[in-house]
């Protein structure tokens, strides 16, 4: 299994940008995907799921910011994020896991992406 992300970079607070995994090697259709980041020093949280029905979750921090979406078509996740703020800065991973909850929480996840880094400067 292939979980690759991409489409970070440095931004300026207030910017745009658009973070995309594609999906390899697993029956994708039936996974819940989702995005975790992790800063220096801090655990990797749950930033943005969406479910194999079309469920999303978003944490606080970025709700009415980020928008999560799938394309089961083309096996792939992205994250639309606007108005980007210095704390949003932080290593992104995409995620999948065949539950719900444990997505979520970051427990037992089925599967992990190598990281993707987004610098937000103000």
């Amino acid at each position: 299994v292939q979980l690759q992300a991409s489409g970070g970079g440095l931004v300026q607070a207030g910017d745009s940008l658009t973070l995309s995994c594609a999906a390899s090697g697993l029956a994708f259709s039936t996974y819940n995907m989702a995005w975790f980041r992790q800063s220096p020093g801090m655990e990797r949280r749950a930033v943005a799921a969406i479910a194999s029905g079309g469920t999303t979750f978003y944490a606080n921090s970025v709700k009415g910011r980020f928008t999560i979406s799938r394309d089961n078509a083309k096996n792939s996740i992205s994250l639309q994020m606007d108005n980007v703020k210095p704390e949003d800065t932080a290593t992104y991973y995409c995620v999948a896991d065949r539950g719900w909850a444990s997505l979520i929480a970051g427990a037992g996840i089925d599967y992990w992406g190598r990281g993707t880094q987004v610098t937000v400067s103000s």
